[in-house]
């Protein structure tokens, strides 16, 4: 077992189930690999049980009939560190660490396939086999001439900075830059530079205002 790439964070969604992000132990085949739930965004029921299980399977969870491990919601992810969920729409934003030269951000839906370790972002990982067939794409990417572990963050809903409202803002844990992504037209995503920071950027938060915080590897926010 590897101590790296394990769990990416966890987050009730406007459902009411449990949202559960998981790396791929460090082994690329586990991502496609569907009898296990490693490289996988996982969905439970924790408020029921189920046999010898603390929680129950949702019912809608697409492999809950076979085909695949019954809490899998979507899979296909390298290092999915940290994801949320738009307050206002429900979409589920999730930042995939790449691993040679691309980092991205996904949206996440249930069923998908993101793609590694057959894609890297948008582009080919295995150039052998990069068959591109039912995968879903980034909604936006960066190459590790800006930076070499992307952290995700929130769509900003807060009063505090007007200008940010709707956007999403996300960040680097090498660099330290943070970036905003804007949709407009709807399914077209602009990426800006926000910030150049000097923190170790490892995650951020949101407060019950909408407002946003960065939280920095060495303790600070």
């Amino acid at each position: 077992t590897a101590t790296n790439h394990n769990g990416g964070a966890i987050h009730f969604g406007p459902d009411g189930k449990l949202y559960v992000a998981v790396g791929e132990n460090a082994n690329p085949g586990n991502s496609q690999t569907l009898t296990n739930r490693l490289g996988k965004m996982l969905r439970i029921d924790v408020d029921h049980t189920s046999g010898f299980l603390p929680y129950a399977i949702p019912s809608d969870n697409p492999f809950v009939s076979g085909g695949g491990s019954p809490e899998i919601w979507a899979f296909g992810f390298r290092n999915p560190w940290r994801f949320s969920f738009d307050r206002p729409t429900g979409r589920l934003f999730c930042a995939d660490v790449g691993q040679e030269k691309f980092e991205e951000i996904d949206l996440v839906t249930r069923g998908g396939n993101y793609g590694w370790n057959i894609m890297e972002g948008g582009h080919c990982f295995n150039s052998a086999s990069c068959n591109m067939n039912g995968l879903t794409l980034p909604i936006t990417e960066y190459d590790h001439t800006e930076g070499i572990a992307i952290i995700g963050g929130y769509v900003y809903h807060g009063s505090a900075i007007p200008a940010l409202q709707g956007k999403y803002v996300f960040g680097d844990f090498g660099s330290g830059t943070v970036w905003t992504l804007t949709e407009s037209p709807p399914g077209a995503w602009t990426r800006d530079k926000l910030l150049s920071t000097s923190h170790s950027i490892s995650s951020f938060g949101q407060d019950a205002a909408g407002e946003l915080y960065l939280v920095d590897l060495g303790g600070t926010i």
